[in-house]
């Protein structure tokens, strides 16, 4: 006769397996279920410009999850901006750069004078750096002036707030513009590309874009 040690071993193993996977399914799901209550969409996929569009002359691609933005022939400059248009929201952008570069986050964008960025670049008079806020005709509304803030040669975060006049960035967690203004009210998200031999070896490139309306 055989022993029953065995089978009452297994039976346990089996209890035991079930139970962990019980558990890790409770612990999972309340982290799920917050990162559904958040509200943020992901604008792009990862796999391709769909809800984009391109104007310019500037190289718009989608490679291993990415989005890279470089400069066209002669030094091309170019932007690419949502299909949709946001009025108040909040979105976050995470990108890292190859330097040197002029670049930005176009938003409430609906034309080349009316428009704001949250700007991506290294500026000398006056000094700013990547975080800094940009109108169109007005120059900075508000400047990142600590360049220590800014990762080099890694990712970076910006988070941007605009609900009704007040527009809010926040650079790698630290709050960099809160200002108000009315140059516009809505309008596309987008990226830039700057023209200029000088920032000839550029790119942006794009990890992820989230937006949430207000």
């Amino acid at each position: 006769m055989l022993s029953k040690t065995p089978v009452l071993v297994v039976v346990l193993a089996a209890m035991m397996i079930v139970g962990c996977q019980k558990s890790t399914e409770k612990t999972a799901s309340p982290a799920k279920a917050a990162a559904a209550e958040t509200g943020f969409t992901k604008l792009f996929n990862g796999k391709d410009l769909t809800g984009w569009e391109t104007s310019g002359g500037a190289k718009w691609v989608v490679e291993k999850g990415l989005l890279i933005g470089t400069q066209g022939e002669n030094n091309a400059p170019g932007d690419l901006f949502s299909a949709a248009g946001f009025k108040d929201f909040e979105a976050i952008v995470t990108y890292r750069t190859e330097w040197p570069c002029n670049s930005g986050v176009w938003f409430r964008y609906q034309e080349p004078n009316k428009a704001y960025q949250a700007d991506i670049l290294e500026y000398t008079n006056p000094e700013a750096y990547s975080g800094t806020l940009y109108c169109p005709g007005k120059l900075f509304l508000a400047i990142n002036a600590d360049k220590a803030l800014v990762n080099r040669d890694g990712w970076n975060t910006i988070k941007i707030r605009a609900e009704r006049d007040h527009l809010q960035i926040w650079f790698n967690t630290r709050q960099v513009a809160d200002v108000y203004d009315t140059t516009t009210d809505s309008g596309k998200l987008g990226f830039q590309v700057h023209p200029g031999a000088e920032f000839g070896p550029m790119k942006i490139v794009v990890r992820e874009v989230l937006v949430k309306e207000l």
